[in-house]
């Protein structure tokens, strides 16, 4: 049997502030766009990963209110769910993304295991991590 992950799920507050952050800044492509009543679900991935999408889902949609109110308060202290990206330029990614105003959790550093690595938030908390084969 073999598994092959589709889709990933991460809870944001402002679809806009994401679009900006993911498409503009980190370069994914939009994939779908949906609003249902008073929810909506964007789907963005990396234009070289047809299969793998990442649904930005409308923080709390299709809860009861005291549960979308509980996923709200986690969301805004960064407690929910996160990404791990791989690039070959780790270095310059950081600085485009530094300069759009993202929360920087950490600066670029090499890694005892053999990588190099940053983080930031995104606009709505969710940890983004960055990271880069350590080179030679």
């Amino acid at each position: 049997m073999e598994l092959t992950l589709h889709y990933t799920f991460l809870e944001v507050d402002d679809h806009d502030a994401a679009i900006a952050f993911y498409c503009d800044t980190l370069g994914l492509e939009v994939r779908q766009d949906v609003t249902m009543e008073s929810a909506r679900w964007l789907t963005v991935g990396p234009k070289h990963q047809p299969d793998l999408g990442i649904v930005l889902q409308s923080a709390g949609a299709g809860r009861s209110p005291e549960d979308a109110q509980t996923i709200k308060a986690l969301l805004a202290k960064g407690s929910l769910g996160g990404l791990v990206f791989a690039t070959d330029d780790l270095d310059a990614l950081f600085e485009k993304v530094a300069a759009s105003g993202a929360e920087v959790l950490q600066e670029p550093m090499d890694q005892p295991y053999g990588l190099r690595d940053c983080a930031f938030r995104d606009p709505s908390g969710n940890m983004v991590r960055c990271n880069q084969k350590a080179k030679d």
